[in-house]
């Protein structure tokens, strides 16, 4: 590979810092953060490892990147709406978009480079939380349980055997009920047929317990 005159060798021609982004992003979707490496994903560019080191110093700043590009596919808190409008859409959103990128859940609060978006998307959820009304410590109070739930729910509905009523449905009647014996398990039996029978949808948890935080928030609003 020809040299520069500074001796580094330079960037493969069509490659960019959002197009390693993007497909680093593709590869911890498909295989998870450990699947990823400088190696690795030069192999899925067509790239040789030392190109990438043109775009980003080291794996760490790679992983910086990565998170910025999520949290830029995050709706911020609306500013027009009322702050716990604002919140649910920001809350929602955010389960939907590691839903997509569930490789990024441990990793959303553990930059401590921070990149642009990452700023300012905490930058809109303080100001909507200050803006309505609670103070300093309370916005973080605030901040911190809803993140809190939101990445507790996401973590666990990774972790499901099942994503939908309809395969809820299949594996409550044919992998846990057979695990139930009705004289040995009488109330997780009672569960499993009542909510198979009422066609109960596991992705509605989320919204039940987010309105019940928000709900509690409220009367926080003015407190010290």
């Amino acid at each position: 590979m020809p040299r520069t005159k500074q001796g580094r060798a330079p960037a493969d021609e069509g490659l960019s810092k959002q197009r390693v982004v993007v497909e680093a992003i593709r590869l911890a979707d498909r295989e998870g953060v450990d699947g990823l490496s400088m190696r690795r994903l030069a192999g899925v560019l067509g790239s040789g490892a030392m190109s990438l080191y043109h775009y980003v110093a080291n794996k760490e700043e790679l992983l910086d990147a990565m998170i910025d590009s999520v949290f830029e596919e995050i709706d911020l808190p609306d500013a027009e709406a009322g702050w716990r409008s604002a919140m649910r859409g920001r809350a929602v959103s955010a389960r939907e978009v590691l839903a997509r990128h569930p490789w990024a859940i441990g990793l959303m609060e553990s930059r401590t480079s921070p990149g642009p978006a990452n700023l300012r998307h905490h930058e809109a959820v303080v100001a909507c939380l200050r803006r309505a009304g609670f103070s300093v410590v309370m916005a973080t109070h605030s901040n911190w349980l809803l993140d809190s739930y939101v990445y507790g729910f996401a973590l666990q509905a990774a972790s499901l055997p099942f994503d939908t009523a309809e395969e809820f449905a299949d594996a409550g009647e044919d992998v846990f009920l057979p695990q139930l014996p009705q004289e040995e398990f009488p109330y997780l039996h009672e569960s499993a047929v009542t909510l198979v029978a009422a066609g109960y949808d596991p992705a509605q948890e989320f919204h039940f317990g987010l309105d019940l935080i928000l709900e509690g928030l409220e009367p926080l609003r003015r407190l010290a």
